[in-house]
Protein backbone atom coordinates (compact mmCIF):
# COMPACT_ATOMS: atom_id res chain seq x y z
CA UNK A 1 0.00 0.00 0.00
CA UNK A 2 1.40 3.71 -0.90
CA UNK A 3 0.18 5.36 2.38
CA UNK A 4 2.50 3.31 5.27
CA UNK A 5 2.15 3.01 8.50
CA UNK A 6 0.52 6.17 10.06
CA UNK A 7 2.57 8.43 12.14
CA UNK A 8 1.48 9.59 16.11
CA UNK A 9 0.45 13.09 15.95
CA UNK A 10 -1.87 15.35 17.42
CA UNK A 11 -4.74 16.09 15.48
CA UNK A 12 -7.32 18.99 14.34
CA UNK A 13 -10.88 18.67 13.25
CA UNK A 14 -12.06 19.87 9.53
CA UNK A 15 -15.05 18.29 7.57
CA UNK A 16 -15.33 17.95 4.31
CA UNK A 17 -18.03 16.33 2.05
CA UNK A 18 -17.79 13.62 -0.17
CA UNK A 19 -20.32 11.06 -2.46
CA UNK A 20 -21.27 8.14 -1.42
CA UNK A 21 -18.61 6.01 -3.78
CA UNK A 22 -15.90 7.95 -2.33
CA UNK A 23 -16.98 7.52 1.23
CA UNK A 24 -17.24 3.52 -0.13
CA UNK A 25 -13.48 3.22 -1.81
CA UNK A 26 -12.40 5.00 1.84
CA UNK A 27 -13.80 2.52 3.81
CA UNK A 28 -12.70 -0.33 1.65
CA UNK A 29 -8.83 1.51 1.64
CA UNK A 30 -9.12 1.32 5.83
CA UNK A 31 -10.33 -1.93 5.91
CA UNK A 32 -7.21 -3.25 3.40
CA UNK A 33 -4.87 -0.50 5.38
CA UNK A 34 -5.93 -2.36 8.55
CA UNK A 35 -5.14 -5.74 6.85
CA UNK A 36 -1.58 -4.77 5.72
CA UNK A 37 -0.46 -3.43 9.08
CA UNK A 38 -2.20 -5.08 11.85
CA UNK A 39 -4.01 -2.19 13.58
CA UNK A 40 -7.68 -1.17 13.23
CA UNK A 41 -8.65 2.48 11.20
CA UNK A 42 -11.33 4.07 10.11
CA UNK A 43 -11.20 6.15 7.30
CA UNK A 44 -11.58 9.53 8.84
CA UNK A 45 -7.87 8.55 10.42
CA UNK A 46 -6.91 7.90 7.03
CA UNK A 47 -8.04 10.72 5.11
CA UNK A 48 -5.37 13.83 6.18
CA UNK A 49 -2.02 11.10 5.81
CA UNK A 50 -3.70 10.29 2.16
CA UNK A 51 -4.02 14.35 1.48
CA UNK A 52 -0.46 14.86 2.66
CA UNK A 53 0.83 12.18 0.82
CA UNK A 54 -0.86 13.42 -2.38
CA UNK A 55 0.22 17.09 -1.42
CA UNK A 56 3.62 15.55 -1.26
CA UNK A 57 3.91 13.94 -4.51
CA UNK A 58 2.31 17.03 -6.09
CA UNK A 59 4.96 18.29 -8.63
CA UNK A 60 3.25 21.36 -9.22
CA UNK A 61 2.95 22.09 -6.23
CA UNK A 62 5.98 21.75 -4.97
CA UNK A 63 7.33 24.23 -7.56
CA UNK A 64 4.94 26.81 -6.44
CA UNK A 65 7.16 26.32 -3.00
CA UNK A 66 6.27 27.55 0.27
CA UNK A 67 4.54 30.86 1.10
CA UNK A 68 6.45 33.46 1.73
CA UNK A 69 6.84 35.26 5.62
CA UNK A 70 5.55 38.56 5.07
CA UNK A 71 6.55 40.72 7.97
Amino acid sequence: MRLGPLPRSIPIKITFTCTTALKTELERYAAMHAQVYGEPVDAATLIPHMLEAFMARDRGFKRIGAPKETE
